[in-house]
């Protein structure tokens, strides 16, 4: 079946607008983009993303001319601009003819008049992206609208949610004072459902997307408390997420982070300053594990809490400006207390920024498994219609030079092959024997690009694994025997 041919009358297509965003986005992605792809490729590939959204399209490149097609007839033709124009410069010409495309598929498809003029540039964007990397992506305005509240504060409702067993969802932890500690709720309360949606443990992003909304507006939770089940409807508020948790306990000081907002800097001086108070712990553990990230900044500041000076980290891109060196300024404000960095297959982005960092220096010792390996930074491009596109503009590098994307954060004492396995790994760390030696040492003399290979080597020695009590009892080892300690430091 051919779509049919353009009718005469058909309702306007906001070809102005379009073009507009398309100008601004794709001349963000031919100049800023980590990887460099070409002016054709680029229009190419946002052109096949109408190709999902109406299956009788067909987009093809031939002799410099983007060519859109319904079966075998051709609805439009577009040249490129030439090759002697190179890079951003070419992206309002590009945009131009990708306009006038997307106008020529919008009269031939009902499908997509239905699904609109936002819904298509979305889907050119994400196709443009599978092409590219994992992480640049495309937000509407609405999604541009929230994202920008939670940068300047969480909307959230002061809980966090965790898989429980069976693939439930439970409620992790309260924030003190947040919306859900006002509503009486409990960590360990199974959630049954979000606005009427069940959830699962299989999928937690799913389901922490369902709790994100607009400060004011409510979310109503379905939950069990033991053999009852009850509702609750909460108002989302703006927070000051509480995302640093201490505890000073058998004379170590354990600081848990949960992400890195915009006080957790001040937040981990704070429970250094209440932690040392009682008199020097004899160690302390920065427990990373589960933590997904956050703000770039913050990873270096509180990475720059437990070191003298020095690099904390580089970033790397095409773009001159994504060549940036960021340095420890604070000083040692742990005064070079024994410190263990717990990590897991959940540790991300910031979290792995200051593993490596800690790690790299030889400050902490780092113990549980291989990270995720998220260590793209994206740049926020505005957008004329109130969206935005984040462009992963460079790659984040240890200290000594090594990449955190793909590869992630290894540590020196391993859990994550099982409790026997860690057993013998810290009795050979008693011996003065680091058994992670060997591949720490290939990991940080790794350059970008690593070959797949590599990194599938280099991670397969100490898997992802979620925290499991090992890391713990690890860490505590560790910290009281001083040759096990020495051991695992970096060399």
């Amino acid at each position: 079946m051919l779509l049919p041919k353009p009718a005469a009358a058909q309702e306007d297509f906001p070809r102005e607008p379009v073009q507009a965003v398309l100008a601004v986005a794709l001349g963000a992605v031919l100049e800023r983009h980590l990887e460099r792809a070409a002016p054709a490729d680029i229009g190419l590939w946002t052109l096949r993303g109408l190709e999902v959204l109406e299956p009788l399209l067909k987009s093809e490149l031939r002799s410099g001319t983007l060519l859109l097609n319904a079966g075998e007839r051709l609805l439009a033709a577009r040249p490129l601009p030439p090759p002697a124009v190179a890079g951003d410069a070419a992206a309002p010409a590009l945009a131009q003819g990708l306009a006038a495309l997307f106008e020529a598929a919008w009269q031939a498809s009902p499908l997509l008049r239905q699904a609109g003029a936002e819904r298509m540039l979305r889907s050119g964007f994400e196709e443009l992206f599978n092409h590219l990397d994992p992480y640049s992506r495309y937000l509407t305005p609405e999604e541009a609208g929230s994202a920008r509240a939670r940068r300047i504060g969480q909307v959230g409702l002061g809980l966090r949610l965790a898989a429980g067993r069976g693939d439930t969802v439970v409620l992790a932890a309260l924030s003190q004072g947040g919306p859900a500690a006002m509503a009486r709720l409990r960590p360990g309360d199974r959630v049954l459902a979000i606005d009427g949606r069940p959830v699962s443990g299989q999928d937690l992003a799913s389901a922490a997307a369902l709790l994100e909304g607009p400060a004011g507006s409510e979310v109503v939770l379905r939950l069990q408390r033991g053999n009852r089940r009850f509702e609750a409807r909460l108002l989302r508020s703006l927070l000051a997420p509480e995302t640093v948790h201490a505890e000073r306990r058998e004379d170590i000081l354990w600081l848990q982070l949960e992400n890195f907002s915009t006080a957790t800097d001040r937040n981990v001086l704070a429970a250094l300053a209440e932690g040392f108070r009682p008199g020097r712990p004899r160690g302390i553990v920065l427990d990373l594990r589960g933590n997904r990230g956050g703000l770039l900044g913050q990873a270096v500041a509180v990475a720059g809490a437990f070191l003298p000076g020095g690099v904390v980290a580089r970033t790397s891109g095409r773009h001159p400006d994504a060549d940036r060196v960021y340095v420890a300024t604070a000083g040692d404000q742990a005064t070079g207390v024994p410190l263990v960095v717990l990590v897991d297959g959940r540790s991300a982005s910031a979290a792995e920024i200051v593993a490596a960092a800690l790690g790299d220096r030889g400050r902490a010792v780092v113990i549980g498994s291989v990270t995720t390996g998220k260590g793209l930074i994206q740049v926020v491009v505005p957008l004329p219609n109130g969206g935005e596109l984040l462009v992963t503009w460079s790659r984040v590098l240890a200290p000594l030079g090594w990449p955190l994307q793909g590869l992630g954060v290894l540590p020196a004492l391993c859990t994550s092959l099982g409790v026997d396995a860690a057993a013998d790994a810290l009795a050979r760390l008693r011996l003065g024997d680091s058994p992670m030696a060997a591949t720490l040492a290939r990991q940080r003399a790794a350059r970008a690009p690593v070959p797949a290979s590599e990194v599938a080597s280099l991670r397969d020695t100490c898997p992802p694994a979620e925290g499991r009590p090992v890391d713990a009892a690890m860490a505590r080892a560790v910290l009281t025997e001083p040759a096990s300690y020495a051991a695992g430091l970096a060399r």
